[in-house]
C-alpha cells in the first residue's frame, strides 16, 4: 500500500533544511579533508537530534523529506546557506 508523502512546512520545514545543511557540509568538509571524522560524526549527531527534536512524523518520512530537499538544492548552495545560517539554525532548533 503506498503511503502519501508528508508535507513538511513553517517551522518544521525550517528545520529540515538547517538538517540538510548540517548534514551535507560535514559530508563535504570531511571529503576536502577540512574536518576529521570525530568533527563529522558531532555534525551528524546534530542533524539527527534536531531532526528528532523538531520534526514529526517517522524516521521514513523525515528522511524521505530530507532527500527531496537535498535533491533540489546544489552543493555550493547548501554551503552557502551553512555559512550564512549555521549559527542561526544551532539556535533556533537547539539540542539540549
Amino acid at each position: 500500500m503506498a503511503h502519501a508523502a508528508k508535507v513538511y512546512e513553517g517551522s518544521e520545514a525550517a528545520a529540515l533544511r538547517c538538517s540538510n545543511t548540517l548534514a551535507l557540509t560535514a559530508v563535504a568538509l570531511a571529503r576536502a579533508d577540512l574536518i576529521g571524522e570525530d568533527e563529522k560524526e558531532v555534525m551528524l549527531g546534530v542533524t539527527v537530534l534536531i531532526l528528532k527534536r523538531h520534526v514529526s512524523g517517522t524516521w521514513s518520512q523525515k528522511k524521505a523529506a530530507l532527500k527531496v530537499m537535498r535533491d533540489r538544492r546544489s552543493v555550493p548552495d547548501t554551503l552557502d546557506d551553512y555559512r550564512a545560517n549555521a549559527v542561526r539554525c544551532l539556535r533556533q532548533f537547539p539540542i539540549n
